[in-house]
């Protein structure tokens, strides 16, 4: 029987028993065992190579003293525990001292192993179907043969794959053509010893797609302290139990031997001042969860224009402010709501375009995630500038480039038995150029188009700025009538007179009543001018070489006809807003022109 089918197997025994409930805890339940398996066959080759060699397990709970199956008195090998045994040792003694006897300032081993126990669970009630995946697993993983340990990886990715129709567990999966893509175009490179983080690393699939290319840049002159850096370049957060140990057991499958750089904490519950410069990487390859919210409290330090509960745009203001060095690359998945939104999203992006130079905009097609989501999505690819204090506010991104990725020919969806594959992104990667020469090389093409932001920008600023002008001269006008109320309130102090202070409080009234207009008229002037301006903002921009689909379909129609109704609404209402906003001055008071 080849591993694949000893992996369904054993799902198929976990279906028999009464305490797994459902796909997720099928592959929780399937993974710390390995876990220990696995770990337990590595520790076999530590020993062999260092004689001094201690376990961060205690001797008892080792894999090898418990589970694995040991020759008896005829030679034959068999378990350790017996069916009435088994389960109450492992829920009585194994899980409590994983849990709570392992110190994890000892050393990086024993910080892993805590951190994938001190959540993880134990399902299975029935002891004869324990044994049986224990057999199941002692027959079919020998990770010393490397044949195996390749071909186990190549599994394990498989069922995280299978995890994505899992309920809620999908939302840790991204496709594997889409982790590959991604890390190919960042290009972290071994040689300078690049860092590469994901920051919500979920299973650990942008993380391996990263030790895979670092691994394509080892050579038969490569060094053994060149192989050993990989371990030390890669760092990922994951704030759930079950993705973190599914990342665990995928970094040690992929030869990570101490993955004691995958942390299992709330990376948007590390406040905003507790990250420093040590903290910044070369690359931030990710995936944030989008659509959820955090917590009350979580993110209340974050600065005001950027304080938000949306797991994403937490997310975003992260990697620019804090995770990227200067010069350092980031590629992430974000839903179309991202490039359309205003307020906080629209904040977001003026940062990032400003901070940033986001060069590269792949938009992919519906179903790419599915079943977990519909929501189309996009990769976003952006360079962190570095800093210019001198007063003024530059924008690193110029030029942004789009590629619409088509559907292969004959399809019209993506599934789970029709995923999308890496080859299908070979036309981006020869289109792609260099972005040392600011992508000179790249042209458009039926997919690929490009927007001057730059001129988009200073236009709508230029445009902007007459409103922007006029409610900064308003603002004065009104603060000027209200510091001459206050300094008139301020002259009653100690008077006595009544005929004076009705004279004054009459006066501070007028004042008062003059500015109230003129902050109306500034509020609406500004207005004005942020309408013209925060639309360049907007990145939902459609590819402008497409041709044109023709619909038949009344339902399809009808839509669009309620869609292009409102846009004409807002567009009369945009209108009426900036010419109420240049006739206000001629309903001014003559009070207030006068003051």
């Amino acid at each position: 029987m080849n591993l694949s089918s000893t992996i369904k197997s054993i799902q198929d025994i976990m279906r028999k028993d009464d305490g797994v409930d459902g796909d997720a805890q099928r592959l929780g339940q399937l993974t710390w065992m390995l876990f220990l398996k696995v770990f337990d066959q590595r520790e076999e080759e530590w020993e062999d190579d260092n004689a001094k060699y201690k376990s961060p397990l205690p001797e008892r709970y080792r894999w090898r003293n418990w589970a694995a199956h040991v020759a008896g008195a005829e030679g034959k090998k068999a378990p350790q525990k017996t069916p009435t045994e088994i389960v109450g040792f492992i829920n009585n003694e194994l899980f409590p001292a994983l849990k709570e006897h392992i110190d994890a300032s000892k050393s990086p081993q024993h910080k892993v192993i805590k951190q994938v126990f001190e959540d993880a669970n134990n399902y299975m009630k029935s002891g004869p179907q324990m044994l049986a995946v224990i057999e199941k697993l002692e027959e079919a993983i020998n990770f010393h043969d490397f044949k195996t340990r390749a071909s186990l990886g190549d599994v394990y990715e498989q069922m995280l794959n299978d995890l994505r129709g899992a309920g809620n567990a999908g939302e840790f999966y991204t496709p594997r053509a889409i982790t590959a893509f991604m890390a190919d175009r960042v290009n972290p490179r071994l040689d300078i010893r690049e860092t590469v983080m994901d920051p919500a690393c979920g299973t650990g699939g942008f993380l391996t797609a990263a030790i895979d290319h670092f691994r394509n840049q080892l050579s038969t002159k490569s060094s053994a302290e060149d192989k050993r850096a990989i371990e030390e370049l890669i760092y990922g957060i994951e704030k759930k139990q079950l993705p973190h140990l599914l990342c665990t057991t995928n970094m040690l499958l992929h030869g990570i031997d101490v993955p004691s750089q995958i942390e299992h904490r709330n990376t948007l519950g590390i406040g905003w001042n507790e990250w420093s410069a040590n903290n910044k990487m070369d690359c931030v390859i990710t995936n944030p969860p989008f659509g959820g919210y955090e917590d009350d409290g979580v993110g209340s330090d974050y600065p005001a224009d950027l304080r938000t509960r949306e797991t994403a745009d937490m997310f975003m203001a992260l990697i620019i402010k804090k995770l990227l060095k200067e010069n350092g690359r980031a590629a992430v998945v974000l839903p179309d709501g991202f490039l359309f939104g205003d307020g906080i999203k629209g904040s977001l992006k003026k940062l990032m375009l400003r901070d940033c130079k986001l060069h590269t905009i792949i938009r992919l097609p519906k179903g790419v995630f599915a079943p977990y989501t519909s929501i189309k999505t996009n990769l976003l690819f952006f360079t962190k500038g570095a800093t210019v204090d001198d007063g003024t506010e530059r924008f690193h991104t110029d030029t942004i480039w789009f590629y619409e990725h088509p559907y292969p020919t004959g399809y019209k969806s993506y599934s789970k038995t029709k995923p999308i594959r890496l080859e299908e992104f070979k036309p981006e990667q020869e289109w792609w150029g260099n972005e040392a020469n600011d992508f000179a090389d790249r042209v458009e093409n039926e997919y690929a188009w490009k927007v001057n932001f730059k001129t988009k920008r200073e236009q709508a600023e230029a445009a902007a700025q007459p409103h922007w002008q006029r409610a900064e001269d308003l603002n004065n006008q009104a603060a000027a009538l209200e510091g001459h109320a206050t300094d008139l309130r301020k002259s009653l102090v100690g008077t006595t007179d009544a005929a004076h202070r009705e004279k004054i409080d009459a006066a501070i009234t007028e004042l008062r009543a003059a500015a109230e207009p003129l902050r109306l008229q500034a509020r609406d002037a500004q207005a004005a001018g942020d309408r013209i301006y925060w639309p360049i903002f907007n990145l939902d921009i459609k590819n402008p070489n497409a041709a044109e689909e023709e619909i038949h379909d009344p339902d399809v129609l009808l839509e669009k006809f309620k869609q292009l109704l409102g846009e004409i609404e807002e567009t009369e209402n945009q209108l009426k807003g900036e010419l109420a906003a240049a006739l206000a001055h001629h309903f001014s008071s003559p009070e207030a022109n006068d003051a």
